[in-house]
């Protein structure tokens, strides 16, 4: 890789157009993969970026088709964790031979999942900390943090300076399961109660009860990997306890898929917890409510 990185960002909604954004804004030559809407917006009007700290339109290639990842050195893979198979079959024939494909994706188990699909090609997990949405077509809102931790790769090198020079914080480790792991917790922890009271991070915790029910589904899920063998460091049920006066406005992905009577990712958060606890023999009941009442809620839309 060079200073002259090539980029594809594939499957570009809130989480891909901000990094995506990050590096275009520093030069890098980017194109995001979204749906015609957004794609129609970016080509007339740029990408909208509205942060803590700047609101600017950034100017970068858009495309509906998969193909448009030809060339690029690094495919930010940012689809939903239900898609990563069939995207990356439709990247497959396309990518470069010598491209990164980094999974920027909810889950513990998708850059596993996708090298199934990508067997010769370099695909390294990351673990994503940044609180973002999508305001409108082609209109990105960034609501805090932005820092990465990359799995070691023969290229997560180049593609972290590139991340660095464009303002974005970034962190190689060679434990990112234990990483994806506690980033898992978090998202068990609020993700479900967040999308089930369609409620933002602050007020949820409020709720009578809902802490005590946040402690039930950490315990079950630090059982669980504990169970599968996975070290995640640091004190989980503090970190819990801070996130939601990190972002107290923030709605979580699966509240927001919820709102516009999309699917979830529900079965790769608290039902990778009941699945792999059913297979481990660790019982995880508080994961079990609050999967099984997000499924009922997302069969209203069928």
């Amino acid at each position: 890789m060079t200073p002259s990185l090539k980029v594809a960002v594939m499957g570009a909604g809130a989480v891909g157009c901000y990094y995506g954004g990050m590096l275009a804004r520093a030069g890098l030559d980017v194109v995001l993969i979204a749906r015609p809407r957004h794609v129609d917006a970016v080509q007339s009007d740029g990408l909208r970026m509205e942060t803590r700290t700047f609101d600017e339109h950034v100017r970068l290639a858009a495309n509906s088709e998969p193909s448009a990842v030809q060339g690029a050195d690094l495919v930010l893979f940012c689809v939903k964790s239900t898609d990563t198979e069939s995207a990356g079959a439709l990247i497959r024939p396309h990518l470069a031979p010598g491209a990164l494909v980094l999974c920027l994706q909810n889950g513990v188990d998708n850059a596993d999942r996708l090298r199934t699909v990508l067997p010769q090609h370099s695909v390294a997990a990351a673990v994503v900390y940044v609180a973002t949405e999508m305001a409108g077509p082609g209109h990105v809102k960034h609501h805090g943090r932005g820092e990465l931790v990359i799995e070691p790769s023969s290229l997560s090198e180049a593609a972290a300076q590139a991340f660095v020079a464009a303002g974005v914080p970034v962190e190689i480790s060679g434990n990112v399961r234990g990483a994806l792991w506690a980033k898992l917790i978090l998202n068990c922890a609020y993700n479900a109660v967040s999308a089930i009271a369609q409620l933002p991070y602050g007020r949820t915790v409020q709720g009578e009860g809902v802490k005590d029910v946040m402690r039930d589904v950490v315990a079950e899920c630090l059982a669980v990997a504990k169970a599968e063998g996975v070290q995640v460091q640091g004190d989980m049920l503090l970190a819990v306890d801070k996130l939601a006066g990190s972002m107290p406005g923030q709605f979580s992905s699966t509240a927001q898929d919820l709102a516009r009577g999309k699917p979830t990712e529900i079965d790769y958060l608290n039902g990778l917890v009941v699945k792999r606890g059913e297979a481990l023999g660790v019982a995880t009941p508080a994961n079990r409510v609050l999967w099984a009442l997000v499924r009922l809620i997302e069969s209203k839309h069928p």
